[in-house]
C-alpha cells in the first residue's frame, strides 16, 4: 500500500530538502526539533520514484533568520517548558535542520548503494525509512564503503550510529552487525585502530 505521493504510509514525512548536492542533503524539518537521530536512514522523495537514500550526519538548530542571532529569555523561568509558553513565537523563529549523507538510490526500483547521477529535487519530501525499508536497503552493505570512505570528526560516530539503527531492525541483530563489522574492516584498510573505535560506539547492549 502506498499513499499518493509513493510513500510508504508506515514511513513519517518529517521534512523537506533544502539544499542539495549529490553527496549530502540538507533537510529542514516541518516540525522545531522534529529531525530524526543521527545514523537513521532517510529517504528523500517517494518510494520507487528515484529517491535518494542518506543518513542522518548531523542535526541543528538555529536562528530562522541568520541576521538575528538567538537570546537567552529563561532568567525568570523555572522550565524550559515555561520559556515556550511564555514566549510561543520562537517556534516561528527557529529551524531545525539535518545534515545527510548520501548513501544511495532507487534506480527503476533497484537500489544503488552508491552516488546517484543527480541529487533530490530542493523542497522533495524527507521521510524516516520504517524498519522494513531500512532492512531492504541494508541487506547490502555496500553503502558501508560510502561512510567509510569520508575521514570527517564525526564520521566514525556516524558509521557507528547508521550500524546501531540498521541492527534493530533486523530479527537478529548481531549477525547483522557481525557482517557490517567485517564489512567496515574491510573498507578500513586494515587499520585495527579505527574499527575498534568503531565498535566500541556500538555496546552491545543497545541490541538486547
Amino acid at each position: 500500500m502506498s499513499t499518493p505521493d509513493g510513500a510508504s504510509p508506515d514511513s513519517p514525512r518529517f521534512g523537506e530538502v533544502v539544499e542539495a548536492a549529490i553527496d549530502r542533503v540538507v533537510v529542514q524539518a516541518h516540525r522545531l526539533y522534529g529531525a530524526p537521530p543521527m545514523g537513521a536512514l532517510v529517504r528523500l522523495g517517494g518510494a520507487g520514484q528515484g529517491a535518494v537514500y542518506g543518513v542522518v550526519a548531523g542535526v541543528a538548530t538555529t536562528a530562522l533568520d541568520p541576521t538575528r542571532r538567538v537570546i537567552a529569555r529563561g532568567a525568570d523561568a523555572a522550565t524550559e517548558e515555561e520559556i515556550y509558553r511564555e514566549h510561543p513565537q520562537i517556534e516561528r523563529l527557529l529551524r531545525t535542520d539535518a545534515a545527510l549523507l548520501t548513501v544511495g538510490f532507487d534506480d527503476g526500483g533497484a537500489l544503488r548503494h552508491y552516488l546517484p547521477p543527480l541529487p533530490p529535487r530542493i523542497h522533495a519530501f524527507a521521510y524516516l525509512c520504517a524498519p522494513d525499508e531500512v532492512r531492504r536497503f541494508a541487506a547490502s552493505l555496500d553503502f558501508i564503503g560510502l561512510l567509510a570512505a569520508r575521514r570527517d570528526p564525526a564520521s566514525d560516530d556516524v558509521l557507528a550510529a547508521t550500524l546501531r539503527h540498521a541492527a534493530a531492525c533486523f530479527d537478529d541483530p548481531r549477525a547483522f552487525l557481525t557482517r557490517a563489522g567485517r564489512a567496515a574492516a574491510a573498507h578500513a584498510s586494515g587499520d585495527a585502530a579505527r574499527v575498534a573505535a568503531i565498535v566500541r560506539r556500538i555496546p552491545t547492549e543497545a541490541l538486547d
